[in-house]
């Protein structure tokens, strides 16, 4: 359950506008979240999108009997002195990066994961820093982007700390599942907007086992199942290539795991859009392995797209 919400646009009592014309990004005070924040700013410009900038204050932490007096004072800076900075902070660098676009900013409270998904219900986009604050930041990847990823409605970014390279190249993970389909969509749409050229990756490895009782083939012809992946991959983006014929497209079929193929093909990309969860995975997974790896192995930004996204 989240608190209430603090509009804040730089003028009073302005309203915060959430729709599917909007991006929203989430704020933490590091400068890691202020690339997510640049990121964001420049594909809301490109999608002709708002921008929401979102900080989450964290109720009181701890879960033991504390004086109601210290908790009040510990919420109170955190609510008018912390969490107001750190949403000024967002909306300057907003406005540098594009200055003529439509922004906004909220003070939420709650846990942070929970609350940004809630505030992007019905938004373009859901943006956050790969990781944020805390004395893991560079050894885990944040949690925030993690649950983001995996429990987002709308399509979910995580942004790296370093600023990428443009290379225009978007690199999408292709394997015929429901996810894979709705990432294919929203790669030919990013690939358009940005007149960037769409590298189409489809790896493949030996059959393995997915659950108990699969029976493995008794004969394996590697040439047969490439061929049979080139087909996948052809059929997969036949409709996506007709409705956007200006859209160079780079079809690729490899001998290799997924996650080493895709985290190879980031290395000169500007977005890598992979699927929530890929075929013959586990059913109740939210984050497939191949989006978990991506979020932690990709060197550039990572769009995870599920089935049902906006």
């Amino acid at each position: 359950m989240t608190g209430a919400k603090i509009p804040l646009d730089g003028s009073p009592g302005s309203p915060s506008v959430t729709n599917m014309n909007e991006i929203v990004v989430g704020v933490d005070g590091s400068e890691h979240a202020l690339v997510a924040v640049d990121w964001a700013a420049e594909e809301a410009h490109r999608r002709a999108a708002s921008l929401r900038v979102v900080h989450v204050m964290v109720p009181w932490p701890l879960d033991i009997p504390v004086d109601p007096r210290v908790v009040a004072v510990w919420e109170g800076q955190v609510n008018t002195g912390e969490g107001q900075q750190v949403v000024d902070e967002g909306l300057q660098r907003a406005r540098r990066r594009v200055p003529d676009l439509r922004v906004a900013g909220e003070r939420s409270s709650g846990q942070p994961a929970a609350t940004l998904i809630e505030a992007a219900e019905n938004a373009a986009m859901l943006v956050v820093g790969s990781r944020g604050t805390g004395a893991l930041a560079e050894v885990l990847l944040g949690s925030v982007a993690l649950q983001v990823a995996s429990h987002a409605r709308c399509p979910a970014v995580a942004v790296p700390a370093v600023g990428p390279e443009v290379h225009g190249e978007i690199v999408v993970g292709v394997d015929g599942s429901p996810a894979g389909a709705a990432a294919v969509r929203f790669a030919f749409e990013e690939a358009e907007l940005r007149q960037a050229r769409l590298r189409a990756v489809l790896a493949w490895t030996h059959p393995a086992s997915t659950r108990p009782g699969d029976m493995q083939p008794l004969v394996f012809d590697p040439e047969i199942v490439a061929a049979e992946e080139r087909r996948l991959l052809s059929e997969s983006l036949a409709g996506w290539r007709e409705k956007h014929p200006d859209v160079t497209v780079v079809p690729e079929v490899t001998r290799a795991r997924a996650t080493r193929a895709l985290a190879a093909a980031s290395e000169r990309a500007d977005l890598l859009i992979v699927g929530s969860r890929g075929r013959g995975g586990f059913t109740g997974l939210l984050l497939g392995s191949v989006g978990h790896a991506m979020l932690h192995r990709a060197h550039c930004p990572v769009a995870v797209i599920r089935p049902h996204t906006n």
